[in-house]
């Protein structure tokens, strides 16, 4: 009977516990000195052969072990992940509860309220043609709390969001949810980044620093291209504008004219990068960040030569390899465009270069705070104001007379945390005066009718005595995700959906039956390619 069982069949055995003989001790393994004389043996379930090999999580493609999802779950690798979630998550709560936060739960159930991707929306039986939504997050509830006086209140809690497919996103995800009153900006950070310290700590023993690094969203943009810049190397952009100036090439020089900027990335080992890998890179900016072009040259015996080397003289150059650090064997890649451009294009090829390079220790850990978030920004698609973070975040009142003159320029009190590139989470200090609130709403196009209708209940309460209250929500997955060392959420989540947001293991989502439609007074309309 032993010799036909197979490794996935369920078995016990009675037997007299040994001591293994020196030669034979495992220390590798838990029960490496000892051996069970078995005396009984019991199959309580016999195996079907697996349909992937269960030690070997890369020998079946993602898509069939998702389908799969309970038996790649016994892989020592997800088995260990899912241990890491069960820390970090206990580790929260016992962090919380010394700081004498409360944890309560806000409904599933709630009133549509977008905050920027769409709702999952859930038909009502019972009043016909309304609707509730899944929650995108419990920011109205808990700053009615606030209101309801409850000073400090935390949940982990699942959020929905009916995003379009983006790689590494879950239509369902975890986030560990904070609010507090009477408090300012530095009071949450000091919370969030002893928090933060807690969880390494206690999950895998890493004494991060006591204080974070703080760096505001204008410094992080112009140095690194990113509001979730990776600290860990160096590599910071370069202003190009004064050199462009003094060149003969017009193309930047038109861009500058034109209000744009040009910066600058110096990256070593130039030998490495051939016409060919420089087609790629530019062809990658090109399409995923819609720059127009990467101009680039290199330094070969103390003088930058190819590329658009010769629109720039000699005693420019020089000054460039003196003022930039230009070394021999460097590549200096260029982009000239609008400043949204050339941040996200260059912040994406910093990134990129750093890992061809292997400019980054993968067992470097590097938090910061990144503040001073501009309050809103253009929609040049819809032509209006948008809140960067929700409309609920305070302004800076120091740029308040801004408000209505120049609101791009108005700063808030919204903050993020950084780690390794990586944003952990993110909050603000609320408004909690009522006609602040109004004027953002008429700032972002929302009229006091729609204002009303989506969140009339908060700006009710406000009537009653809203203490000044802020918070923030850190992205519970991605926590785990980087605790465990793994490369994407799919792997910390016990049962995930796919980047198309199907659960490939029970076939959601499906079709339902006409009865159950009846029901909800619903009717599916085909599509026309059907």
């Amino acid at each position: 009977r032993v010799k036909k069982l197979g490794l996935e069949d369920v078995i016990g055995i009675t037997g007299k516990v040994v001591a293994r003989p020196e030669d034979a001790v495992n220390k590798k393994i838990p029960t490496g000195e000892i051996d069970v004389e078995v005396t009984e043996l019991t199959i309580y379930n016999e195996s079907a052969p697996p349909p992937f090999d269960i030690n070997d999580r890369n020998s079946a493609s993602e898509d069939h072990r998702l389908k799969y999802r309970y038996l790649e779950l016994r892989t020592k690798e997800l088995q260990h992940n899912m241990l890491i979630r069960h820390k970090a998550a206990i580790a929260t709560r016992n962090f919380m509860n010394d700081q004498d936060f409360v944890e309560i739960e806000t409904p599933v159930l709630m009133k549509s309220t977008p905050e920027g991707a769409r709702d999952f929306l859930v038909p009502s039986r019972l009043h016909t043609g309304r609707f509730y939504a899944l929650p995108q997050s419990p920011q109205t509830y808990k700053q009615l709390l606030m209101v309801s006086g409850f000073d400090k209140y935390f949940q982990i809690v699942k959020c929905f969001r009916d995003e379009d497919f983006r790689a590494d996103r879950q239509p369902e995800f975890t986030q560990i949810d904070i609010e507090m009153s009477f408090v300012d900006q530095d009071d949450i950070i000091k919370l969030g980044t002893d928090l933060t310290r807690h969880i390494w700590k206690t999950v895998n023993n890493v004494e991060l620093p006591e204080e974070f690094p703080v760096l505001n969203y204008h410094d992080a943009m112009e140095r690194y291209g990113s509001d979730k810049p990776d600290i860990r190397f160096e590599m910071e952009l370069q202003e190009m504008a004064g050199f462009v100036e003094k060149s003969d090439f017009n193309t930047f020089k038109s861009v500058l004219e034109s209000g744009g900027r040009v910066k600058a990335l110096v990256c070593p080992n130039a030998s490495t990068y051939s016409r060919k890998v420089i087609d790629e890179l530019t062809d990658y900016l090109k399409k995923y960040f819609g720059a127009k072009g990467l101009a680039w040259m290199k330094c070969v015996d103390g003088k930058l030569d190819g590329g658009i080397s010769k629109f720039f003289p000699e005693s420019v150059q020089n000054d460039m390899i003196a003022q930039l650090g230009i070394e021999n064997d460097c590549v200096l890649f260029m982009v000239g465009d609008n400043a949204k451009t050339v941040f996200s294009a260059l912040g994406a090829l910093r990134n990129e270069l750093a890992k061809r390079e292997n400019l980054i220790d993968a067992n470097k850990w590097a938090p910061l705070w990144v503040v001073d978030f501009p309050l809103v920004e253009w929609n040049e698609d819809k032509n209006r104001w948008d809140a960067l973070h929700h409309p609920f975040t305070s302004p800076n009142l120091e740029d308040l007379a801004k408000l209505d003159s120049t609101p791009g320029d108005v700063r808030s009190f919204g903050y993020d945390i950084i780690m390794n590139g990586y944003e952990l989470g993110g909050g603000s200090i609320r408004i909690h005066d009522r006609d602040l609130q109004a004027r953002i709403f008429k700032l972002l196009g929302i009229s006091d009718e729609d204002a009303q209708e989506k969140f009339g209940f908060l700006m009710d309460a406000f009537k009653y005595g809203a203490p000044p209250h802020g918070g923030m929500a850190f992205g519970f997955d991605r926590i785990v995700m980087l605790l465990a060392g793994s490369h994407q959420i799919r792997d910390v989540i016990a049962f995930p959906k796919t980047t198309s947001a199907l659960s490939l293991m029970d076939n959601s989502p499906s079709p339902v039956s006409e009865e159950q439609l009846e029901e909800l007074h619903l009717q599916v309309i085909q599509d026309s390619e059907d």
